[in-house]
């Protein structure tokens, strides 16, 4: 116990940047009409492929015995790739919408 909270003490404006942040993108995102979520979806996507090249370089650096580095860095592969994947299907989808219909 002493342990966590001599962590929250040295990193108690890193916290109040996090807080600030989650309050901050959840107003953010709440303002945001229904017709501009889709393209805010290609962001999501930008920034999952960085998640992802994020990963590889952590597993790339890590110690091969640290297990919980390794899982993480495969943890943040795999649920990045799936956000990908499902940002591009969702856009895809809306792009298909747009497209003329043949005769």
């Amino acid at each position: 116990m002493d342990s966590i909270m001599q962590f929250i003490i040295d990193n108690i404006e890193m916290l109040y940047i996090l807080v600030f942040a989650v309050f901050l993108g959840m107003e953010v995102i709440s303002k945001v009409p229904t017709v501009l979520h889709t393209p805010l979806m290609s962001g999501a996507n930008a920034i999952s492929g960085v998640v992802v090249i994020g990963a590889i370089i952590l597993i790339r650096n890590a110690d091969p015995g640290n297990y919980i580095i390794l899982i993480i860095g495969m943890l943040g592969i795999a649920l990045a790739t799936v956000n990908v994947i499902g940002g591009f299907a969702v856009t895809d989808r809306m792009l298909q919408m747009f497209k003329k219909k043949k005769k």
